[in-house]
Parts: structure tokens; C-alpha cells; sequence
């Protein structure tokens, strides 16, 4: 079977899609549970409970993160290098923090001394909370446009700042993706331990829900009254190899509810987003915590589609240059290169699916602290 080059161009904006809502249903509620470290366990085993709950999973979650980055690479090569030159401090911190985790993970419980593990459990908790703050921001800084632009030769210019990326938006949206990430995390607490973690957590999942709510349904007005959004006014035909500045683009604000006005199904996300956190509190409350688990996933996918169903087919818009906007048309690959980047996916990705069904199958139960003790030397 081999598509043509508009339908390629679509897939692969679908698999980058799925990749990333992949990484935030499933290492979400990992950085959820380390941003919730020194907040919900008062005790040293309690926090390894903690760890534990997570600790068979986390680096395999982790692959769909890295999986999309090596998508975004191969099907968007002019984003991938855009992106990276205009986050480049943002990365970097980024990076430093993701660091801590594995680190953290796997040499916090080697020594006894308190102060070793209480360094490590501060390091775990930004690990966690800083990572999931700083994707609602790039995500917040991607609504509005980043100020970057090409010349004729498309060499990239990034004329922005570091602290022009913490703009009140954005930090909006950085609140949006912690309290997201938190509630996730607080909710999978709830289905893989016990004791008074679980009570704990059951508070926490409460108010991050609320928060998340409020939060997204505020920046979801902050998009259709003060934002200015992106549209394509004229371009190539989309079956072709287009140049990015050969498109005309115009801002207006509420132009990211476009496609919503063409698709009404698109509402669904939002919807998802808005209406998953309360119906997992009420699930949980009910004490149906494995389905308040899966409603909280949904209330996750729905943000991040929500996101991308907005800006689509738009990708990096550039505020400074619009018509140098990266969109699903212009910035990808050769053809032949999505045709054979598309049987790789088509290849690997159930078999990434299905060793992670595998994994939580049988890394299930719960985690007690009756279990960490009576496997001191084996657990985190």
C-alpha cells in the first residue's frame, strides 16, 4: 500500500499525536506521583511505596516520550531544529530535571543515612514537578506563536528570551499541565497502594482535579478572547512538496476555534478535558478507583488533544514572521521518507503497546508497607 503524499503528511501529524498523548497518560501520573512525593508520604517507607507504586514502569513510560522526539525528527526535521533553537534554555532545564529521576530512582534506598534519601526525594520532586510544568509552558508559548523567521536560503532566526517564554499565558498553561499530572498521579495511588498514602492521595486527587478544571476552562476562554490565533489564507496544493514562506498566513483572535466550527466532533476533547477530572472524583469516591483511573487518562488525552486539534495544521507557529509558520504541510519530510518511516510505526508501535500491556499486567497489585519491608533489599 503506498499513500500519497497529502494522506502521509496527515498520518503522521495523527502518530505524532498519539505518541505524545501516549507519554502523558502514561509517564504523567509517574511525574504526578514524584511532584507528590514530600507532599503525601510523612514517613521513609511511605515514600517508598510511593516510588514503588511506579518503580516497575517508569522508564518503559518514558519511551514514548523518546519515541515522538524521534518521530518529530524524522517526519518534521525543520520543526525538530526550529524547536530546539528557540527552547534551548527550556531544554536544557528540561533535561536537568529529567536527569534526577533515573538517578534518583535508583540510588535514593542504597544508603540509610536520612539526609542521603531526603536529597534524593527533593530531587525525585522536581523531577517530577518541573518536567510537567515546563510542557504546559511550551505548549502555552506554542498558542501564541514563537518569534522566530526564515530567510531566503531558510535559515532559521529565533529573536526570543528566556524570560519571554514565562509570559502570563503560558505560566497559565504550566499550572494546567502540573495539576493535570498530579491529579493523574493521585488517582494511580489510589489503585496501587495502601494505607494511609491512599487517603492521602484521595485529598489530592480531589483538589488537583478542581484545579485542573478551572485552570483549563481559563485558558480555554484566555484562547477564544485574547489570543490571536493562526489560519491559512492561501498556499500550495497540499499533495505537494511545499517551502514554508509560501503560504500567506493571518492572525485573529479566535481563530484557534476554527476547526472547531468546521467539526463539531473536535468539542469532544475539550469536553473530555473538562468533564473527566469530576466524573473520576466522583468514580473514586464511589470507590471504583481502577475507573476513576482510566476517566482521569481521558480528562489527559482530551487537554493534549485539545491542543493539537486547536493549532491544527498548524505545528510552530512564528509570531514575528506568520508566514514562515510551520504547519503539517511544509514542514516534513520527502515523501519517500514518510512512506518508509510509516511501516516502521506501523511495525513497532503495537509491539511498544503490547510489551507495555504486558508489563502492567504483571507488575500488578498493590504496594504496602508491609511489602517494603519484607523486601527491603529488592525495592526502591
Amino acid at each position: 500500500m503506498i499513500f500519497d503524499y497529502e494522506t502521509l503528511k496527515i498520518i503522521w501529524w495523527v502518530f505524532v499525536g498519539v505518541l505524545l498523548i501516549g507519554f502523558a497518560v502514561t509517564d504523567g501520573f509517574d511525574m504526578g506521583v514524584g511532584a507528590l512525593l514530600l507532599v503525601l508520604a510523612r514517613t521513609d517507607e511511605e515514600r517508598r511505596v510511593m516510588l514503588n507504586a511506579v518503580g516497575p514502569t517508569w522508564e518503559g513510560n518514558q519511551t514514548w516520550l523518546i519515541t515522538a522526539v524521534g518521530a518529530a525528527f524524522a517526519a518534521w526535521p525543520l520543526v525538530y531544529a526550529t524547536a530546539f533553537s528557540g527552547f534551548y534554555g527550556v531544554m536544557i532545564l528540561l533535561l536537568f530535571a529529567l536527569f534526577l529521576r533515573p538517578v534518583g530512582f535508583d540510588y535514593r534506598s542504597k544508603v540509610l543515612d536520612p539526609r542521603w534519601r531526603a536529597t534524593w526525594d527533593w530531587g525525585l520532586t522536581v523531577g517530577g514537578a518541573v518536567p510537567a510544568f515546563i510542557f504546559g509552558v511550551a505548549f502555552g508559548n506554542l498558542l501564541q506563536g514563537m518569534p522566530f523567521q526564515f530567510d531566503d536560503t531558510l535559515r532559521v532566526t529565533y529573536t526570543g528570551t528566556f524570560r519571554g517564554l514565562l509570559n502570563s499565558f503560558a505560566l497559565l498553561c504550566g499550572v494546567v499541565s502540573l495539576a493535570m499530572m498530579i491529579m493523574h498521579g493521585a488517582f494511580y495511588l489510589q489503585t496501587r497502594t495502601e494505607g494511609l498514602v491512599v487517603l492521602r492521595a484521595e485529598k489530592a486527587a480531589r483538589i488537583a482535579a478542581l484545579a485542573l478544571v478551572a485552570t483549563f476552562a481559563l485558558a480555554g476562554w484566555w484562547v477564544a478572547s485574547a489570543i490571536e490565533g493562526y489560519r491559512i489564507v492561501a498556499m500550495p496544493p497540499t499533495d505537494a512538496a511545499i517551502a514554508p514562506l509560501a503560504k500567506t498566513v493571518d492572525r485573529a483572535t479566535g481563530a484557534w476555534l476554527d476547526n472547531y466550527s468546521r467539526f463539531e466532533w473536535m468539542w469532544l476533547a475539550p469536553a473530555a478535558g473538562l468533564a473527566g477530572p469530576l466524573v473520576a472524583s466522583a468514580l473514586a469516591w464511589l470507590g471504583f478507583v481502577r475507573l476513576a483511573f482510566r476517566a482521569s487518562a481521558a480528562a489527559v488525552a482530551g487537554v493534549v488533544l485539545t491542543a493539537g486539534l486547536s493549532m491544527f495544521p498548524f505545528i510552530l507557529p512564528s509570531s514575528s514572521q506568520p508566514n514562515a509558520s510551520l504547519t503539517a504541510w511544509d514542514a516534513v519530510s520527502s515523501h519517500a521518507t514518510l512512506q518508509i518511516m510509516f511501516w516502521v510505526v506501523v511495525f513497532f508501535l503495537p509491539l511498544i503497546v503490547v510489551y507495555t500491556a504486558w508489563v502492567y499486567r504483571v507488575l500488578r497489585g498493590k504496594v504496602s508497607v508491609k511489602s517494603v519491608r519484607e523486601n527491603e533489599h529488592q525495592m526502591y
